[in-house]
């Protein structure tokens, strides 16, 4: 699979209004893997160390959870072993290499040794370099996306498990199983939390 085939999947994927069985079924094996226990299926240890305090840096614990509890390192470690083909997982382990070299030119450290401040200025410096993605309909990308670049996918699939996770779906977002009457306009400060349905 080409490169920006690949991430043209990702991004459809992290942006879809629906998701595949096979998708949850990822989601699911993910909340029943405990955290001590975790061996990477797809990721070497440095680089699901990467992913891991890339993710914490992106979505740390505050007053809700953070990405790690939500097992998001483990999701993006699943994604990478089960949806992608060799070359694409070629690319993802050359991507890392590359993000830790940038590191290492601006503060002589890979990303998992830098301190909180350099992670921050890093993070801010990708998502200024990344490409954008386009807006989307219904979880449709409007217009041709172009490669947004590995920094950007990363992000996408971070917030992907993040929010799709029954956690912070249920306790964080907002969530009725059963909604009650369908009210077509209503000011938007009734409205509260963001819906999680």
């Amino acid at each position: 699979m080409e490169r920006r085939k690949a991430l043209r999947k990702t991004i459809q994927l992290a942006g879809a209004a629906t998701f595949t069985p096979s998708l949850l079924t990822l989601l699911q094996a993910c909340k029943e893997t405990p955290r001590l226990s975790w061996q990477p299926i797809f990721l070497n240890n440095d680089q699901a160390l990467f992913i891991s305090n890339l993710v914490d840096t992106l979505l740390p614990k505050t007053a809700t959870p953070g990405a790690l509890e939500m097992k998001v390192d483990i999701f993006i470690d699943l994604v990478f072993s089960k949806m992608y083909d060799e070359k694409a997982q070629a690319e993802v382990v050359s991507e890392i290499e590359k993000f830790n070299n940038t590191c290492k030119e601006k503060f002589g450290k890979v990303f998992t040794a830098l301190e909180a401040e350099e992670k921050t200025e890093i993070l801010k410096e990708a998502e200024r370099n990344a490409g954008k993605l386009n807006k989307s309909v219904w979880g449709t990308a409007v217009g041709k996306q172009e490669p947004v670049g590995f920094y950007r996918t990363l992000k996408s699939l971070a917030m992907w498990g993040y929010f799709s996770s029954e956690e912070i779906g249920k306790n964080v977002l907002n969530y009725d199983p059963i909604p009650g009457d369908y009210v077509g306009c209503i000011p938007l400060s009734e409205v509260g939390k963001a819906w999680t349905l």
